[in-house]
């Protein structure tokens, strides 16, 4: 596994909890 892919798959990884949090508690974000 290469230096990009592991940065990638971090991004995608805190994106992906950033909409879940964004669609559980979307209160939160405003």
């Amino acid at each position: 596994m290469t230096a990009f892919t592991w940065i990638s798959g971090v991004l995608a990884l805190g994106l992906l909890l950033y909409l879940i949090f964004a669609l559980l508690k979307p209160e939160s974000l405003s």
